[in-house]
């Protein structure tokens, strides 16, 4: 009778145990069912002043890569001015950074050289005077038979020996860029004039300037004194990877921008690429000339290229700030039918280009998304979710 009674109370009490269990596992549901993402939300009058809405239209994308660099001048277009005969440099006309024209002064040296020159040109012009005035006395006396004929053609063939020389004297000096005007000068004064005039040899921009008053310049001795660049044109020299280099070749446009000038695109096109690739960072140099009338860059600009490559193509298109990316690296954006209910649908996304995304699954064009403000709809997700 005793174990009969111990049984029972045992089963009561593992009944009543039980039914606390069951109890308990119904008071956790709505616990767990709490903290499971709603599939979407709906937003107040308030709410929605922090979001905006937008339909998905159809971009053109196109596959292109990119490179940083730095401007540079065009050295094709750059002349290093060097004086072509030694001297002391005299005077300076001319600075870094002033654009010039072709026959612009530069620099002035004082030469031996056109001293020399014009030395030899002042005998020679004297020479020739002489022998002209002795012919006209030789052609005076041979028509009174006053001289013999071997006299006459003797002050002829000096005369013409004189001229030879004074015209090789005269082209002596032009070779130094003196005028005409300034030759006759020379020779009615019977005085040289050492100081040389360099000058610009195209239009351009000085782009360096070594030259000081009292310094000896050699021909080609470098540094140059000056160099002058034309900066119609403009280098972008980028470092290009190495997985990209099929991708390009000379010839091919490319788009090139500068932090200078945010938001502006200039135009250019590839004219050499390396021909090595740098062992430490696996890039190749590629140069691009770029064109700039205005004369806008500066040389050392950091810059950026980027090549088309492919045709263009249609897809869905939505801004950046459109997409968020979840924990597990998927891509999403906020979706509503009437702008006031927002539902979460994963894309896939492609090409990140001028503010947008390629979006290559996922949205079709005409649905409605949240263009700005998906961060905040994900966080009213959360909140309410907790």
């Amino acid at each position: 009778m005793k174990n009969l009674k111990l049984a029972a109370a045992v089963g009561a009490a593992v009944a009543l145990l039980g039914a606390g269990f069951l109890t308990l596992g119904h008071a956790s549901e709505p616990a767990l069912k709490a903290q499971t993402p709603k599939e979407g939300i709906d937003l107040t009058d308030l709410q929605l002043k922090s979001v905006k809405v937008a339909g998905v239209a159809e971009r053109a994308f196109v596959t292109k890569r990119e490179a940083v660099g730095t401007i540079a001048f065009n050295d094709e277009k750059t002349v290093q001015v060097y004086s072509p005969y030694q001297g002391k440099i005299t005077e300076v006309f001319a600075k870094a950074g002033d654009e010039v024209e072709k026959g612009t002064p530069l620099f002035a040296i004082n030469s031996p050289d056109l001293v020399q020159a014009e030395s030899a040109l002042v005998a020679a012009a004297g020479t020739r005077e002489l022998t002209t005035h002795a012919l006209e006395r030789a052609k005076k006396l041979l028509a009174v038979q006053g001289i013999a004929q071997k006299d006459y053609q003797q002050a002829v063939s000096d005369q013409q020996s004189a001229d030879g020389a004074y015209n090789a004297a005269k082209n002596a000096v032009r070779i130094f860029d003196i005028k005409d005007s300034e030759i006759d000068r020379i020779i009615e004064k019977r005085a040289a004039n050492p100081v040389y005039t360099i000058r610009s040899p195209i239009n351009g921009l000085v782009t360096a300037r070594n030259a000081a008053a009292g310094l000896l310049v050699q021909p080609g001795n470098p540094p140059a004194p000056f160099a002058v660049s034309d900066v119609s044109s403009m280098w972008m020299v980028a470092n290009v990877a190495e997985s990209d280099i099929p991708l390009i070749a000379t010839g091919q446009e490319v788009e090139v921008s500068v932090m200078a000038f945010p938001g502006r695109v200039f135009k250019g096109r590839i004219i050499n690429i390396g021909a090595a690739v740098d062992p430490n960072t696996h890039r190749v140099q590629v140069r691009s000339e770029v064109k700039d009338p205005n004369h806008e860059f500066k040389a050392g600009m950091f810059a950026t290229f980027s090549i088309h490559l492919g045709k263009e193509s249609q897809f869905p298109g939505v801004p950046l700030d459109s997409v968020t990316r979840e924990s597990d690296g998927t891509m999403s954006v906020w979706v509503t039918k009437d702008r006031h209910h927002f539902t979460k649908r994963t894309v896939k996304v492609g090409l990140q280009q001028d503010g947008w995304f390629q979006i290559t699954n996922g949205l079709q064009p005409g649905e409605l998304v949240a263009t700005e403000g998906a961060i905040f709809l994900s966080n009213t997700l959360i909140t309410e979710a907790r």
